[in-house]
């Protein structure tokens, strides 16, 4: 230490005894033990949140290469021992007018094997803008799983039995989950996966 100051701990571990910018005349006590016990506990909190993002991250570079190469990016490998590929199967979400609509819906995708399951959540409350006008309804949304490769065609059967001008479709990959009801999911859909086109 020079000249009598507290050294000063970095962010990334590091201890610095250069003075801080912007440094009141009183010197500022230490944190109490309750404070770095909190920290420390929101840290490990938030650390399996940006674990995902991370991964995500340290594909990037070999991403830009494949562009820049001009040859697909390869597959990432599975997650685990289980085999699952993370993102092979999706969550894909659709609203409904009616319970009725709905569950005609769910049995033609269940049926024609473009969804392994689909949920139906009743009395959701929709806020939205459309032709200008603010609306709001009362709907059922349908959770649908199936196989991510499937989303396309699940998209236009859906669209061409639902009453909406727009229907909502949006899917969500499934990065981790059951290992068995994944494989589940992938099974129950995956002779669909295999032909070429699915006819309404």
């Amino acid at each position: 230490m020079r000249g009598g100051r507290a050294p000063v701990i970095l962010l990334g571990g590091g201890v610095s005894d250069r003075p801080r910018p912007f440094r009141s005349s009183k010197p500022r006590p230490p944190p109490s033990p309750q404070i770095l016990e909190a920290a420390l506990l929101l840290s490990l909190l938030w650390m399996p949140a940006l674990l995902p993002v991370a991964s995500r991250l340290l594909l990037l570079p070999r991403a830009l290469l494949s562009m820049a190469s001009g040859s697909p990016p390869s597959q990432p490998p599975p997650a685990s021992s289980s085999g699952y590929v993370p993102g092979s199967v999706s969550a894909a979400f659709v609203t409904c007018p009616n319970e009725k609509v709905a569950k005609e819906i769910a049995r033609a995708v269940v049926e024609k094997r473009l969804a392994a399951c689909v949920n139906l959540i009743p009395q959701i409350t929709s806020i939205y803008e459309w032709k200008g006008k603010i609306e709001e309804d009362n709907e059922v949304l349908m959770m649908i799983k199936t196989q991510s490769s499937l989303v396309p065609a699940l998209t236009d059967f859906v669209r061409s039995v639902h009453p909406y001008e727009v229907a909502e479709v949006i899917a969500l990959p499934v990065e981790q989950g059951n290992s068995p009801y994944l494989h589940w999911v992938r099974q129950v859909t995956e002779s669909v996966s295999d032909s070429s086109t699915v006819l309404p």
